[in-house]
């Protein structure tokens, strides 16, 4: 299979205008007229997974956060972006990044993250348009199956999405329950203004700074913060079992490990 083949299917999945426009994806590095044999998945293309995938002789590297975001003006090996992208070329592999887009498309992150706590009456949390009619955009809202408490909806991500720790914004009043829910996988600060304007009880989320947490609680809104990395490493599994109904026979498919970046101690 020719590597702007499998893009099709790829972006038959989550199309690159789905895609927000500050966002870089596609095929940022590469031939597309190459033959692929071997993927490569990885949440980011650190020196790590860049070396992993050069040791498997992989033909092409998916990622879901696109190691090329602002604009270069040289590529040389003074630079860690340059250096890597320098050792994709290199080995001749193919380099593609699939983010908002997979953020956003029905079906997909958002979508799964949902399907984790079987909500119910999902929809967008976030809003960005329309394909064939099916909405889509950043979040999903939906209905827990039971009233609990924010506490308890903590614990119950942690063991859904396994997870060692997270965060909590707005403690409990007594009795008080929680069962509208916003859910958003990856970097959320942006969204706690469509979890207020929707009326949410909690935002499942990351990345949320201390003051944006605390006024969000202010405002009746629970927040948990799982971490950038606590629900997007989703996409791993997601993409090789999209990939192995979609091409297995004519690919090997192979991710990299999940490590989390941030340890207690």
């Amino acid at each position: 299979m020719r590597c702007d083949e499998l893009i099709q299917i790829l972006e038959r999945l989550a199309p690159v205008s789905c895609a927000c426009d500050w966002d870089n994806v596609g095929l940022l590095a590469g031939r597309s007229d190459k033959e692929i044999k071997k993927v490569f998945l990885a949440l980011d293309a650190t020196d790590e997974v860049v070396e992993e995938a050069i040791r498997w002789g992989a033909d092409m590297l998916i990622t879901h956060h696109p190691l090329i975001f602002k604009p270069l003006k040289k590529i040389n090996d003074t630079d860690f972006i340059g250096r890597r992208i320098l050792k994709l070329l290199s080995n001749d592999i193919s380099y593609y990044a699939m983010h908002t887009n997979f953020d956003a498309a029905p079906g997909c992150m958002a979508d799964t993250a949902a399907d984790k706590l079987d909500l119910t009456q999902v929809k967008v949390l976030q809003p960005e348009g329309e394909i064939e009619g099916i909405p889509y955009g950043i979040g999903k809202t939906g209905y827990l199956k039971e009233k609990m408490t924010i506490r308890e909806l903590a614990e119950l991500v942690k063991e859904r999405f396994d997870l060692p720790f997270l965060t909590i914004y707005g403690e409990d009043a007594p009795g008080a329950s929680v069962q509208f829910i916003g859910i958003s996988p990856g970097s959320g600060e942006s969204l706690i203004k469509y979890a207020l304007d929707s009326g949410v009880d909690v935002l499942i989320t990351g990345d949320i700074g201390h003051h944006s947490g605390i006024d969000a609680a202010a405002n009746h809104l629970g927040v948990i913060d799982a971490g950038h990395y606590g629900l997007e490493y989703l996409f791993l599994d997601f993409m090789e079992n999209y990939l192995k109904q979609e091409v297995e026979e004519m690919l090997s498919i192979r991710k990299a490990d999940v490590v989390f970046p941030q340890t207690l101690v």
